[in-house]
């Protein structure tokens, strides 16, 4: 039978936080009841990414260029669900909210669209304030944050996958165009307020306030997103 849904994971060197991604995405696999098959990209890593990922019955693709969307896009390749959900391997998708967004695209109403995001980690006061901005913003714009976004295959195939022309921000570009398509066919995208999406703070402690500044650089300018360079931050670890 072929699969309803295809969860697609980009990972590089993930192979501390995958386990539980894959964990709670069983979890809520299991409760929809519905065939979905699980694509971890393993993006050239030098861990045991690829090997959990088997362990944990996903899929594993490979993807030389160590590139975001390039990884997302080469998952999309090798899925054959009718729907797509793609996942961060830092993060936890919550049993409601999956059944909430398949449940959206089964409507027929809805082309595609992301959640509010939640932190699972005590974080300072001033990194609450930013994600109280952001997903404002991001329900008011109608933009999908990287970690999770959902669509149909079909509008995600017709307005050409994720951009490969940046090294970050490439859930911009694909929100605005599935809602560009969306609406010419008669369809939403929508930004999910409950459940929340949960996902890691890790580079607030692997990185200095300095270094993360690229992040403001790339939201305030979107074509700086095409230099690797100034798109580092979501490519580097910390050294062990």
């Amino acid at each position: 039978m072929n699969p309803l849904c295809s969860i697609i994971i980009p990972a590089y060197n993930e192979a501390e936080w995958l386990p539980e991604t894959l964990k709670c995405l069983g979890k809520a696999i299991d409760d929809f009841g519905q065939p979905a098959e699980v694509i971890v990209v393993d993006n050239n890593s030098t861990d045991e990414t690829a090997e959990i990922a088997r362990s944990h019955g996903a899929q594993v693709v490979f993807e030389p260029v160590n590139q975001i969307s390039r990884a997302r896009n080469t998952g999309a390749r090798t899925a054959s669900g009718n729907y797509f959900v793609f996942l961060d391997a830092d993060t936890l998708l919550p049993e409601n909210l999956f059944r909430a967004a398949i449940n959206r695209l089964n409507g027929g109403g809805c082309c595609g669209g992301g959640a509010r995001v939640a932190l699972y980690e005590a974080v300072p006061s001033f990194v609450r304030t930013g994600l109280s901005f952001w997903n404002y913003w991001s329900a008011t714009a109608g933009i999908a944050a990287g970690c999770f976004i959902f669509c149909l295959k079909r509008g995600f195939e017709s307005v050409g996958g994720f951009s490969e022309q940046v090294y970050a921000g490439e859930e911009y570009w694909l929100s605005r165009r599935l809602k560009f398509w969306g609406k010419r066919n008669g369809m939403t995208f929508e930004i999910i307020d409950e459940p929340p999406i949960i996902t890691s703070s890790r580079k607030l402690r692997w990185f200095s306030p300095l270094q993360m500044i690229s992040i403001l650089l790339v939201g305030a300018f979107p074509l700086s997103a095409r230099s690797r360079s100034l798109c580092a931050f979501w490519y580097k670890r910390p050294k062990i």
